[in-house]
C-alpha cells in the first residue's frame, strides 16, 4: 500500500494561505498558456504538490476558475450598482467608468484574461451572474448612445482598459495607474471629469 507523503495532504492549518497561493499559482499559469492550455496537473507541478491536494480545495478547473475570478466580479458588481445609483446619465457613466478602472488596476492579470481569453468566456457565459453584470455594465455605458456605435465605444472601453492595465509598466501604483485609467476612459467615452465637491481637497 502506498504511504501518504506530506504534498498529498492539504494543508489545513492554514487553509485560506494555501487556497489562495493555488489560486496565484493558476493565474500565473493561465497568464502565460491561457486556460485552454492550464491543466490541474500543471498546477499541482507548479506548487510541488500532487493533484489530490488541488481537489481539497477544487474538484474541476472550471470550478478553479470560479474561484479566481469571483472576488474581481465582485468588486465591479459593487460598483455597477453604486453607479446606477447616481441621479444622471453622465454621473452613472463617470461612476462606471472609474469603478472599471479601479476594478482592473487592482487586478490587472485577472482583467485580461477574463476579457481576451476565449476559453476564460465559453465557461463564464453559462454563469448567470457574468452575462447579467456584463449586460449591466453595457447598460449604463451606452446610455447616450445605444446604437451600435455606443455599444462598440462601450466594449472598447472595457476591453481597452484591461489590456492598457495589463501592459501598464510594473513600477506603476494601483492609484497612480487607477487616475491614468479613468481619465483615458472618460476620453473615449466623452465625458468630463466629476467636479470635486465644495470644500474637498
Amino acid at each position: 500500500m502506498r504511504s501518504v507523503s506530506a504534498v498529498d495532504v492539504p494543508d489545513v492549518s492554514h487553509p485560506a494561505d494555501a487556497r489562495q497561493r493555488l489560486l496565484d499559482v493558476a493565474l500565473a499559469l493561465i497568464a502565460r498558456h491561457g486556460f485552454a492550455g492550464t491543466s490541474l496537473q500543471m498546477i499541482a507541478d507548479d506548487l510541488g504538490v500532487t493533484k489530490a491536494a488541488i481537489y481539497y480545495h477544487f474538484r474541476t478547473r472550471d470550478q478553479l476558475l470560479i474561484g479566481l475570478v469571483e472576488p474581481m466580479l465582485y468588486q465591479i458588481r459593487q460598483f455597477v450598482e453604486e453607479a446606477e445609483k447616481r441621479r444622471t446619465p453622465r454621473m452613472q457613466m463617470n461612476a462606471m467608468v472609474e469603478g472599471y478602472a479601479v476594478a482592473v488596476a487592482r487586478n490587472r492579470s485577472l482583467a485580461a484574461v477574463l476579457v481576451f481569453d476565449p476559453s476564460v468566456h465559453r465557461v463564464l457565459q453559462h454563469q448567470p451572474t457574468w452575462g447579467s453584470l456584463i449586460a449591466r455594465q453595457l447598460k449604463l455605458l451606452t446610455q447616450l448612445d445605444d446604437g451600435p456605435r455606443g455599444v462598440i465605444k462601450a466594449t472598447a472601453l472595457m476591453t481597452g482598459l484591461a489590456g492598457a492595465a495589463t501592459g501598464a509598466p510594473a513600477e506603476t501604483d494601483e492609484q497612480s495607474l487607477t487616475a491614468e485609467l479613468s481619465e483615458i476612459g472618460r476620453h473615449m467615452m466623452g465625458l468630463r471629469q466629476p467636479r470635486q465637491p465644495r470644500g474637498a481637497a
